[in-house]
């Protein structure tokens, strides 16, 4: 069962959330940041549960829950009756009456078992500009009872009568040697391959997790390496066709990711370029390539290439013509690589 123990780094957002806890002033309204995969519902759960506990401990220094008592049964289960998760039909907002009918229209039922009432609402960026103003009438008077944890990958979107009412608490990207000893005792992942995950996760937990399983990302690697590796021998249709093979237009991921290996690649090799020494490289294993590619090129044609992809990723993040920045991407890496 999760306990704070549990999370990876977030020192400074446990020492607050374990205080409150402490000392019984927890706040009405929180909000937690931080990307896609970096924690959030996980320490948002922590907190609840160890909320409702009815036996909470003190384990080495950190207030936890016992993992023992109904109520925490409940919560591990996704079961408690005073922690609320709010859902939306609509995929792409959360409207004015998912806000009433779940938060509203309850909030002023007293808990049925907890101490307190939590309401957790996911993808709290989703929120209209109504369903925002409708939450605000129970930040501004909320029951004494009552606590909400707003999750979010935007803090830009809300409106400042919701932020200035919350406590808000960022995620903070995970030290690498902490993901590296999670993945590799954890989940058993050989170092070379944690590195790899490390690297690519810059910070970000679900990431290096979601990557340590991935079979399809070990798959891109390798692809994505092998046409580095022959590019110079391809024709530009050719190019155009082998990247489409390995990314599609229906997988925004799958383009980050070979993305994400070419910026790798050509660090290695500017690395390498720069001290000819193998220990900070992440594909340690392609040492050969990387030698002779950074005897060759130069070093105006390396960063020439990482702002090819500096300005392929910035329009793929921005949906606009991501096919034309990876073909003058690719004809980039072709001409200097």
């Amino acid at each position: 069962m999760a306990n704070f123990a549990e999370v990876i780094d977030q020192q400074q957002m446990k020492e607050h959330l374990q205080n409150a806890i402490r000392t019984g002033k927890v706040s009405h309204a929180y909000i937690i940041s931080g990307e896609k995969g970096s924690g959030k519902k996980f320490i948002a759960g922590i907190f609840s549960k160890t909320l409702q506990c009815e036996d909470r401990q003190e384990k080495e220094g950190q207030i936890e829950a016992c993992d023992k008592c109904h109520s925490c049964i409940q919560a591990e289960k996704s079961d408690h009756p005073d922690i609320i998760t709010v859902t939306h039909e609509k995929p792409g907002s959360i409207g004015v009456d998912d806000i009433r009918t779940q938060i509203r229209d309850s909030v002023l039922i007293k808990p049925y078992a907890g101490t307190y009432k939590i309401y957790i609402i996911p993808e709290g960026e989703k929120m209209t500009p109504a369903a925002q103003n409708a939450l605000l009438k129970t930040l501004e008077e909320p029951p004494s009872y009552v606590v909400i944890i707003i999750l979010t990958e935007n803090m830009e979107v809300f409106l400042p009568t919701i932020t200035s009412r919350c406590i808000v608490l960022p995620m903070k990207p995970a030290g690498d040697n902490s993901i590296r000893k999670f993945l590799m005792e954890n989940m058993r992942v050989v170092d070379y391959k944690a590195d790899l995950c490390v690297a690519f996760a810059r910070g970000n937990i679900g990431k290096a997790i979601q990557l340590a399983q991935n079979e399809t990302f070990d798959e891109i690697r390798n692809q994505t390496i092998s046409f580095v590796q022959d590019i110079k021998h391809k024709e530009i249709f050719e190019i155009n066709e082998t990247v489409h093979n390995i990314i599609t237009a229906q997988e925004q991921d799958r383009k980050q990711d070979f993305l994400d290996v070419l910026l790798f690649l050509i660090r290695d090799i500017l690395i390498y370029k720069a001290t000819e020494e193998e220990d900070h490289l992440i594909f340690r294993d392609k040492i050969s390539y990387i030698r002779d590619t950074a005897d060759r090129c130069t070093f105006v044609g390396l960063n020439t290439v990482v702002e090819a992809m500096q300005q392929a990723k910035r329009r793929i993040d921005a949906n606009v013509n991501a096919d034309l920045a990876l073909e003058m991407l690719m004809i980039a890496v072709k001409e200097n690589i």
